[in-house]
């Protein structure tokens, strides 16, 4: 079993990191927020989620243990799998989910891509008593400050941001062509905002 893995971060993207320890590279998918907190890190920790099936071997990574606890307390709700947690902890960090799902605030919580009614009502249902109990919220919370489109609707846009939100976005789950419209329509609006923030705003958006 991988508890973390600690080196050179060797390639990041807000979706992706390959951690280079001690010459192996160590692919991770990642959550919005864990590339927020690494993404300017030369050397990174990264707590470790081993996602093993018949047809696959794959690994997430988290900035901080409660974030890996959040995600593994998602997963084992029904009907959430690995892709849907990290969506879900792309949107809200783990403060701000903690609560949503402390309070009941299934509106919030259903205004998650991919995230249905009944979804969001089997998540407060299911883990409310168990994110108090874990105390999720209040660990984040001090953990937190650690720290296709034409060419004339290109123009103006920083192409670096829109590649890698638009591959993050793939990356988790959504088709090319209208994750490619959505953030340019982003940019266009907003040309100075950095990539997470892009795919943050287009999680809202693509469908």
């Amino acid at each position: 079993m991988i508890e973390f893995v600690r080196g050179e971060l060797a390639e990041i993207s807000p979706a992706y990191a390959v951690v280079d320890v001690n010459g192996v590279g160590y692919g991770l998918n990642i959550s919005l927020n864990t590339y927020t907190q690494i993404q300017r890190e030369k050397q990174v920790k990264l707590y470790v989620y081993e996602s093993i099936r018949e047809d696959a071997y794959v690994l997430f990574g988290f900035a901080g243990q409660q974030e890996r606890k959040m995600f593994e307390l998602l997963i084992g709700v029904s009907g959430v799998g690995a892709n849907t947690a990290r969506v879900i902890l792309s949107e809200l960090n783990v403060n701000e989910l903690a609560n949503v799902i402390t309070s009941g605030d299934e509106r919030t919580l259903k205004g998650v891509k991919g995230i249905g009614l009944k979804t969001a009502q089997r998540i407060i249902i299911e883990l409310k008593d168990k994110v108090m109990q874990a105390g999720v919220c209040d660990a984040y919370a001090s953990q937190a400050g650690i720290a296709g489109a034409s060419s004339s609707a290109m123009v103006g846009i920083n192409t670096e941001v829109k590649e890698e939100a638009v591959g993050a976005l793939t990356m988790l789950g959504f088709q090319t062509a209208i994750s490619n419209k959505v953030v340019i329509a982003i940019l266009k609006e907003n040309p100075q905002m950095p990539v997470e923030q892009v795919v943050k705003l287009a999680l809202k958006q693509v469908k």
